[in-house]
């Protein structure tokens, strides 16, 4: 024994073995030799539970792009979903959903209320993303300029067809066209500098293309061609706002047929009216011959615009007093009549339009065909409900209580849809309208059970109940029902920046 190695060196070797080390003590202890001192063992290391920025623990998780619809905590970090799990999970801040829906957050293709005022009333009905798609705007990077570094919620914008003609054209109107850029026909030159400044604001990354051909009356056949083909050549959505009617919808999709410009008709139920089903049923027959027509729909009978539109003008000058009716000044809650309309013609500003049905705004929104958008409008506290509730009185209404549509299809609507719509123009959209993992972290949870709008005409920005969070890439703007102030992670949602269309 005593030409082996030092009785040390086979310790270190052989002490992790029992037997050998059994046998090393026997050895030394007969050879008189002194046995090392036997270290304390050490319990192996486990790695550390990984510790997420945020987690939201026990809640129904919906998912309609996986189809995942099942109890799960959420864990969140840099700003993106992180993992979605049954097991337990560990989060620096930890949001208790039990009993809730966590759901992507929502995107609203057409809203108007783009301020600040508009935000926080968005995000409290369950918006993580609003936008201007319909009007749009004549200046499309002094658009996202004017809303840097960040806002409430994420934000983006069309070039607006509406908009360029009012610049073009001249016309005073601030909302729509009012004077010549709703009622001349463009010469060849204008109509050069119109289609210039929409092509300059798609290659300034513009989300879309926006239309409203119910407030362009003087626009031509020949006008709205082009615009359908500058689309069309940049591989865009058209977002228009149709003409009334069947030959409002057949003027739009003998236009996109022709060009093969993406379509998208907002509010369909504004304009189709008594229409609607006859409208469905023809977008139905369009989709089935794979023709590229989307559309989308809001949850209340009565509609908004300018007095002094040309929809308006064109739609109630010269009617009697029971068709005037309709109208409601909001400010007030007064029907108008032959005498309060031409004072609030001259003097301008935003009216309901009570013209629709309820029956025709539950075929819309029950519609496998439509997505839900709000068209919100609200300024200085005057505006339509729709601005503080589309989201949550679809919740409320057409899914608890009527059952119109599943909750899952619902969700659908309102964030995988819109986000596909957009995504092959903007790509930014690929990771919103998710709850996956790798996704951005836009969450809506809300109580199902409780959720619906309060919002009138008379409080426009009246908050819902129901919504108790909203996350805007991992940061809550809504906390247990209520707005967050002094927060800001929204970002600009748009197209990459630059791009070319394809020839002509």
């Amino acid at each position: 024994f005593s030409k082996q190695k030092p009785a040390y060196e086979i310790y270190q070797c052989d002490w992790s073995s029992d037997v050998c080390s059994s046998d090393l003590a026997a050895a030394l202890a007969l050879s008189g030799t002194a046995l090392p001192a036997q270290p304390a063992a050490k319990p192996a290391k486990k790695a550390p539970p990984l510790v997420y920025d945020r987690v939201i623990l026990g809640g129904r998780v919906v998912d309609p792009s996986s189809k995942l619809d099942e109890v799960r905590n959420v864990g969140i970090s840099g700003g993106r979903i992180a993992i979605l799990t049954p097991a337990d999970i560990r989060g620096r801040d930890t949001i208790n959903a039990k009993g809730l829906v966590v759901a992507p957050g929502f995107i609203d293709l057409h809203s108007h209320a783009q301020t600040a005022e508009g935000y926080r009333a968005q995000a409290l009905d369950g918006v993580t993303t609003s936008l201007e798609l319909e009007i749009g705007t004549a200046d499309v990077e002094k658009w996202y300029a004017e809303r840097r570094p960040s806002q409430l919620i994420n934000y983006g914008v069309s070039a607006g067809h509406l908009k360029a003609r009012t610049v073009v054209m001249h016309d005073t109107g601030s909302f729509t066209p009012v004077g010549p850029g709703a009622r001349n026909a463009a010469s060849p030159a204008e109509l050069s500098d119109i289609m210039g400044l929409i092509d300059a604001g798609l290659r300034a990354g513009a989300v879309a293309v926006g239309a409203g051909f119910t407030y362009t009356p003087g626009a031509t056949h020949e006008e709205l061609l082009e615009l359908f083909t500058v689309a069309a050549r940049w591989k865009t959505t058209v977002h228009v706002h149709i003409r009334n009617g069947m030959a409002g919808l057949n003027e739009v999709l003998g236009l996109q047929r022709e060009t093969k410009a993406p379509l998208h008709i907002v509010h369909l139920n504004s304009g189709a009216l008594a229409e609607t089903p006859e409208e469905l049923k023809t977008l139905t027959a369009a989709r089935a011959k794979r023709e590229d027509v989307t559309t989308e729909a809001y949850p209340y009978p009565a509609g908004m615009t300018d007095i002094a539109s040309a929809t308006i003008q064109d739609m109630y000058r010269g009617a009697d007093d029971a068709r005037l009716s309709q109208i409601e000044w909001p400010a007030t809650g007064e029907r108008l009549n032959r005498a309060s309309f031409e004072k609030y013609s001259k003097q301008g500003g935003l009216v309901a339009i009570h013209s629709n049905t309820e029956p025709m705004v539950l075929a819309a929104i029950a519609s496998p065909l439509t997505m839900i958008a709000s068209d919100a409008v609200l300024e200085h506290g005057i505006g339509h409900p729709r601005a503080a509730g589309t989201f949550s009185r679809v919740l409320g209404r057409y899914v608890r209580e009527q059952k119109a549509l599943t909750l899952t299809e619902a969700i659908r609507k309102m964030t995988l849809l819109p986000a596909q719509r957009l995504e092959k123009r903007a790509p930014v959209f690929r990771s919103k309208g998710r709850l996956r993992s790798g996704m951005d972290a836009d969450v809506t949870i809300f109580d199902p059970a409780t959720v619906i709008d309060r919002s009138t005409y008379r409080e426009p920005a009246l908050p819902p109940v129901g919504i108790s969070w909203v996350l805007v890439n991992g940061v809550p703007v809504v906390a247990r029902g209520k707005a967050v102030d002094g927060v800001a992670p929204g970002r600009p949602m748009r197209a990459p920046v630059g791009g070319a269309p394809a020839a002509k």
